[in-house]
């Protein structure tokens, strides 16, 4: 059949390029998951799990939110996290990438601009290719490169609203976004910012709110799978654009509402994040002392959980990886399209599942295989 081969040309290109993916099991000292707080297989969250299955919470929804899907564990949810995170109003996806891609093809409209970080998440470019307004991305991390692109398409007759998408913490190479210019020409220019707060949520704030602050011009994507050891994603946005992406957003109208069990599961999340700080003290403990430990191999550290190790060729970057997992350590290379072309690596990820024994011993396997 035509269509098999096609799809069996592109793998074998992907094979021949070192690209081609597959599944594994989990295997080796984790330096590769997002756990950050360890709390995926927390006790509490699964003493949190029967209470609320004996209290008769569902499994399932059964449908929509619109439709008969809609469970008081939700509404919960949600108005706790509006609370948690100083937000307006917040809303319940099944996943980050599910709310990353309603919000963009929903609230920009005809007329509007999108801006987005050249680094941001697939989710977000899948959200823009279905929007109403254009994209254009760019540089990282480049605060003039926003400034002139919006006054720019000022000039040029744009009228709407500028709309600039960025992570707070970026995933791949653990650096942050600079949020307080960001928020500042947010202001200036009378523009939205959406901040992808996935990788900074539990790890960073007070209590784990994330690096961004809450505003009538800031819409924040709290992803749930992370750190906060469940899944699903929290937006936190003003009430109105709530509101609107519950009568236009088709990704959330259409699709069946996130498990009752797991809205109960995200609610104990947030209270453990305020309840428990000594596990951010933890990991940010163990983030100094790993940053020092790696420098020594001229691995620069980033201040956060996320440490890249840039080798630039894929079929290096696998290579090295294969001799690190081969020594006991689950850690992952990262090839293009996810980073971009001669950025291959690995991608450290530091956890409170592992200890500073660990990370030790993982700086030697490093320095044999880098040899």
């Amino acid at each position: 059949m035509q269509a098999i081969d096609a799809l069996r040309s592109d793998l074998a290109g992907l094979a021949a390029r070192d690209r081609l993916r597959s599944l594994s099991p989990r295997t080796g000292i984790d330096f590769s998951s997002n756990d950050y707080l360890a709390l995926a297989r927390s006790p509490r969250l699964a003493t949190a799990a029967q209470a609320a299955l004996a209290r008769g919470v569902p499994t399932g929804s059964g449908g929509s939110r619109l439709l008969r899907g809609n469970d008081a564990e939700h509404e919960l949810l949600e108005t706790e996290a509006a609370t948690f995170f100083g937000s307006e109003a917040a809303l319940f996806f099944s996943s980050g990438f599910a709310a990353n891609a309603t919000i963009l093809s929903t609230l920009p409209q005809r007329g509007d601009l999108i801006l987005h970080d050249a680094l941001i998440h697939a989710s977000a470019h899948e959200g823009m290719r279905l929007a109403r307004a254009p994209a254009r991305g760019v540089p990282h991390n480049d605060v003039q490169g926003f400034t002139d692109a919006i006054r720019d398409w000022r000039r040029s007759g744009g009228m709407g609203t500028p709309w600039i998408a960025v992570e707070s913490l970026y995933s791949m190479d653990g650096d942050r976004a600079p949020l307080a210019e960001l928020t500042a020409l947010a202001e200036a220019e009378d523009a939205v910012l959406i901040v992808d707060e996935a990788h900074a949520t539990g790890v960073f704030g007070d209590r784990g709110q994330g690096l961004s602050l809450p505003g009538p011009r800031r819409i924040a994507i709290h992803t749930c799978g992370k750190a906060m050891g469940v899944e699903g994603a929290l937006v936190t946005l003003p009430r109105v654009m709530r509101d609107f992406i519950v009568n236009r957003g088709r990704g959330f109208i259409y699709s069946t509402a996130p498990s009752p069990l797991i809205a109960a599961l995200v609610r104990e999340s947030l209270r453990i994040l305020s309840d428990e700080p000594e596990r951010r003290a933890a990991l940010h403990g163990l983030i100094a002392a790993a940053g020092a430990e790696l420098a020594r191999l001229g691995i620069a550290p980033t201040g956060s959980q996320i440490v890249p190790v840039i080798l630039g060729e894929d079929a290096r970057a696998m290579a090295v990886a294969a001799q690190i997992q081969a020594a006991g350590f689950d850690v992952r290379g990262i090839r293009p399209p996810t980073v971009p072309a001669g950025t291959a690596r690995l991608r450290l990820s530091l956890t409170l599942n592992v200890t500073m024994t660990d990370i030790d011993a993982l700086t030697g396997a490093l320095n044999e295989a880098m040899a």
